[in-house]
């Protein structure tokens, strides 16, 4: 077991946990708390890029998710009679901020099916957790974050901070070059956005899909009323006249979108709510995605949009 999480292990045995305290709804639940600091998007981004050959990287928000799979075979023939085979994953969550909360969930195994013949899923499932954390603390920028935490905290030289924090560490996987050098986007004002000039009115839709990879990232925008991130891409200036795609999961264009509510009407979780758009050529209000980490997936916004602005993904 990492010496990490020894004596830190928090466990719920209950069909679901609260709401709001993790997206991870809970059944076992692993937690450690790391004293150190992570709120640059920049240094997110560096610790996806580096172990996105290791492991199922993506991200949301303020969170990182790092998902290792495995197969589990129940006889080693293929060809034998009665073969079956399952892949089973576990998925690590960090969650960033003024402190790093590293966390993970055990769900039970019919999550996979029916694989009732599985041995020691929980103890593999648990390790594998581990050794995610283990692999993320050794390798990437949390690393130097560590090192340093222990050089200041403990009064350890370099050398015998790092001994510490691989001693804590022993189920680490060895990545080579998991810390890219965190690169500065280009500033919103000189971003340069493929879809055109400011316009008369709502362009025509639908949506492009492929807006991640035809247009810049942006600065995100943050939800006053509940500290909900939402990322954006293709705005420029701060005037409104060119919003671009807003939302990462839920996706809408802002410059097709003529606002005529039908997607606020049609969610059943009460993702949107209205946003004054001052200026905007297609409409001074849009329906914000405030609550974009509650949505269902059901897809009902997107089926009822006249222009066709919006386009849902499913978080993989």
């Amino acid at each position: 077991m990492s010496l990490l999480l020894k004596d830190r292990i928090y466990t719920m045995e209950s069909p679901t946990a609260k709401r709001g305290v993790y997206p991870l709804h809970g059944y076992k639940l692993g937690l450690y708390r790391l004293p150190i600091k992570l709120e640059d998007p920049l240094e997110m981004k560096s610790i996806m890029d580096g172990l996105k050959k290791t492991f199922a990287m993506d991200t949301f928000a303020d969170r990182v998710f790092a998902t290792y799979t495995w197969t589990e075979e129940n006889m080693p023939d293929p060809e034998a009679k009665g073969y079956q085979k399952v892949n089973l994953n576990i998925t690590v969550e960090i969650v960033t901020g003024e402190v790093v909360d590293i966390i993970y969930q055990i769900f039970p195994i019919e999550k996979f099916g029916d694989p009732q013949w599985v041995t020691d899923y929980r103890k593999k499932a648990d390790y594998y957790a581990k050794m995610i954390i283990d692999t993320i603390l050794r390798n990437t920028i949390l690393a130097d974050k560590m090192v340093e935490y222990f050089v200041k905290s403990d009064k350890l030289d370099q050398d015998a901070a790092i001994q510490r924090l691989e001693e804590i560490t022993p189920l680490a996987k060895i990545v080579p070059d998991a810390k890219p050098k965190p690169k500065a986007e280009e500033p919103l004002e000189a971003a340069q956005v493929s879809v055109g000039e400011a316009f008369d009115g709502a362009k025509p839709g639908p949506i492009d899909v492929e807006y991640k990879s035809h247009m810049p990232p942006t600065i995100p925008y943050t939800v006053p009323s509940n500290k909900n991130v939402i990322k954006t891409w293709g705005r420029k200036g701060t005037e409104n006249s060119r919003m671009g795609v807003w939302g990462e999961y839920v996706a809408v264009d802002f410059d097709i979108c003529i606002a005529d509510g039908a997607c606020i009407d049609a969610c059943p979780v009460a993702v949107y709510e209205w946003f004054d758009t001052p200026g905007h050529p297609a409409s001074q209000k849009k329906p914000l995605m405030a609550r974009e980490p509650d949505c269902i997936f059901c897809l009902a916004c997107e089926g009822v949009c006249p222009p066709q602005a919006i386009k849902i993904f499913q978080r993989k």
